[in-house]
């Protein structure tokens, strides 16, 4: 009779690697909740400041922006031009700071897909049939950025943030 020698086995009892995968699932959730406030960070540090340079050239420069919702057929073009460029140029500032994140989040929201529906109406229509054309347009990672900032919040890095701590020492919540 030949004995063979089997090295060593890892063996874990069904409830011991339950526990391991629950004790794995809890780090990630703590590893992905304690870089959520540098990511909002980033993003709003990163866009905030694409929306500020698109607004300023908009609003130093109207005649150009002016002449493009022209061709697009936009009514009052120059008024919404300077529309358009004080929303980005103000409210890329204000998230910036992260300062009413998610209420100036609102108008860049609608200002983008009214971008998309009359810029870029190919690429809206194709959002389903072809996902590739609809996410390259130039409002999709504005907008994107935008809906994260709307419905994450700015986290913990932001004006908004501060507010909230000063305003809760001073109710007595904090």
């Amino acid at each position: 009779m030949v004995s063979r020698l089997v090295g060593p086995r890892l063996v874990l009892s069904q409830e011991k690697l339950n526990a391991l995968v629950e004790k794995l699932y809890r780090w990630l959730i703590a590893v992905g909740d304690g870089l959520r406030s540098p990511v909002l960070l980033l993003i709003r540090l990163y866009w905030g400041w694409q929306f500020f340079l698109t607004g300023k050239g908009k609003l130093m420069d109207p005649a150009k922006p002016t002449e493009f919702f022209t061709s697009l057929g936009i009514p009052f073009p120059h008024a919404q031009a300077i529309l358009v460029g004080f929303v980005e140029c103000f409210g890329g500032l204000l998230l910036l700071v992260g300062l009413a994140s998610r209420l100036v989040s609102i108008p860049l929201i609608i200002m983008l897909t009214v971008a998309y529906l009359t810029a870029d109406v190919d690429r809206a229509r194709a959002i389903f049939s072809d996902p590739d054309k609809f996410v390259t347009a130039d409002e999709f990672l504005f907008l994107f950025a935008v809906a994260i900032i709307f419905v994450c919040g700015p986290g913990a890095f932001s004006l908004d943030a501060l507010i909230g701590r000063f305003r809760g020492k001073r109710s007595g919540k904090g």
